[in-house]
C-alpha cells in the first residue's frame, strides 16, 4: 500500500502553500503538486512564486522519481487573479515567466493531468511540463488578449515550439479554445482518455517512467530545450523569460490602463 506525506496549510511543521498542496508517493517514488482552490483553481501573485519552490523542493528530493501537477475538481485552472496582476510592479511580472518555467527546468520528468477549464497560466505552466495527460473535458486557451494583454509567462514561446508559429498566432490573437481532441491532433497532449480515466493513465505513465534509469532520462529531457529563432538555436528558457520581460513591459504601456479599466469598480475576473 502506498504511503503519502502530504505539506500545506493545516499539517504541522510542514511548508505553507497558497491555493495548493503537495503528496509524495514513496511507494511510487512520485512528488505531486495539487491545485487546490476549486472550482476554478485561480492562481494568484504568491502562489506562483512558491508553486516555484515546490518543484524546486520535489527536483532535489531523492523519494521522488517522478513529478504530477494536478487539481482539484473538474478544472484545472481557469488562470491567473488578474487584480494581483495588475497591482504587482512592472519588475514583478517581468520575472513571473522564470516562476512558471519551473517544470521545465526540473531534472526528473514532469506530468501534468489536465482537465475542464485550463486557460491562461494554467496552460502556461502546463506546457512547461514534459507530458500532458489530459481529459476529454479540457480545455485550453490564452485569452489574455481579451484583456488586452499578452501571455506573460512563456505560453506563447512554448507553444510555439510545439504547433508552430501559425496555429500559436491562431491560438494567442484569437484566444481560441483548444478541445482536448484537436489538441492531441495538434500535439500540445500526449493522450487523451476518457474524464474517469485520467488518473489511472497520470499512474500508469508515472510507472513506465520509472523503468527507465534517471540518467538517461535527464539528458533526454534537456536535449529538448533549445529553440531556433531567426536562424540560430537559442535556449527554449530564454525566450521565455524574454515574454515575461515583454508582459513586465505592457504594464507600462497605455494597453494597461486599458485593461484596468476593464476591471475597474471592484469587478474582478480570472483568465
Amino acid at each position: 500500500m502506498s504511503t503519502t506525506e502530504q505539506s500545506g496549510p493545516g499539517k504541522a511543521g510542514a511548508a505553507s502553500y497558497d491555493g495548493f498542496r503537495v503528496e509524495i508517493d514513496h511507494e511510487q517514488a512520485r512528488g505531486d503538486i495539487v491545485l487546490a482552490r476549486p472550482p476554478m483553481n485561480v492562481i494568484t501573485m504568491p502562489q506562483r512564486d512558491q508553486l516555484r519552490e515546490a518543484f524546486d523542493a520535489l527536483d532535489e528530493d531523492p523519494a521522488v522519481r517522478v513529478i504530477v501537477l494536478r487539481a482539484e475538481g473538474e478544472n484545472f485552472s481557469s488562470g491567473g487573479y488578474i487584480r494581483g496582476f495588475l497591482e504587482a510592479s512592472p519588475e514583478h511580472v517581468a520575472h513571473l515567466a522564470w516562476n512558471i518555467a519551473a517544470p521545465a527546468r526540473c531534472a526528473k520528468p514532469v506530468i501534468a493531468a489536465n482537465r475542464g477549464y485550463t486557460f491562461g497560466v494554467g496552460f502556461e505552466i502546463s506546457l512547461a511540463c514534459d507530458f500532458r495527460i489530459v481529459s476529454e473535458t479540457c480545455l485550453y486557451a490564452l485569452p489574455e488578449q481579451k484583456l488586452g494583454q499578452i501571455p506573460g509567462s512563456g505560453g506563447s514561446a512554448r507553444l510555439q515550439k510545439i504547433v508552430g508559429i501559425t496555429r500559436t498566432k491562431d491560438i494567442v490573437m484569437r484566444s481560441r479554445r483548444i478541445a482536448a481532441r484537436q489538441a492531441l491532433d495538434w500535439g500540445i497532449a500526449t493522450d487523451v482518455v476518457p474524464d474517469a480515466q485520467l488518473e489511472d493513465a497520470v499512474t500508469a505513465l508515472v510507472a513506465e517512467l520509472r523503468q527507465f534509469a534517471p540518467l538517461a532520462q535527464r539528458t533526454a529531457k534537456a536535449s529538448g530545450l533549445h529553440t531556433v529563432e531567426e536562424g540560430r538555436e537559442v535556449a527554449l528558457p530564454k525566450v521565455v523569460c524574454r515574454t515575461g520581460y515583454q508582459g513586465g513591459e505592457w504594464l507600462r504601456h497605455v494597453d494597461a490602463e486599458e485593461t484596468r479599466h476593464i476591471f475597474a469598480g471592484g469587478f474582478s475576473r480570472h483568465f
